[in-house]
């Protein structure tokens, strides 16, 4: 199941029904089944907080994922920067702040698969199953 939260931001999150159904098939898609995650909104300042307390890291990010996974069940908290995320749909140029937003979702649920991307390579793999699973959900939910 997947949960949704806003810490230290006010930010209504729609489209939570088709979110959940396309992070299942994600997960389906990479022989996984969805246990409890849970999507914190929040802000640059909440996300640099967790970053120094939980992570000793001393800078801002668009996600950070806490992996609770157990065996081929996944299950984590993704703490996800609205500011950053608006910043990056921009910077990357992005077709929408919502396509940005997706794609930093399920870069968090591909870490929860085992995914990483600290090397070029991992990097490249990652942007590349990012790009996939975006194009699935487009397919799963054209615009009308």
């Amino acid at each position: 199941m997947v949960s949704y939260f806003s810490e230290d931001i006010k930010f209504d999150f729609k489209g939570r029904r088709e979110n959940n159904a396309w992070l299942k098939a994600v997960a389906e898609s990479e022989v996984k089944r969805l246990g409890d995650i849970n999507i914190i909104f929040c802000s640059d300042n909440y996300i640099l907080d967790v970053n120094q307390r939980y992570l000793g890291h001393d800078y801002f990010t668009d996600i950070i994922t806490f992996d609770y996974c157990e065996g081929d069940v996944l299950s984590g908290d993704l703490f996800i920067s609205i500011d950053t995320v608006k910043e990056n749909a921009g910077f990357y140029k992005a077709d929408s702040f919502l396509n940005e937003l997706h794609r930093v979702m399920v870069h968090g649920v591909l870490h929860l698969i085992g995914y990483d991307d600290h090397t070029p390579q991992e990097q490249k793999v990652m942007r590349e199953k990012e790009n996939y699973y975006l194009d699935f959900r487009a397919k799963m939910f054209p615009v009308k």
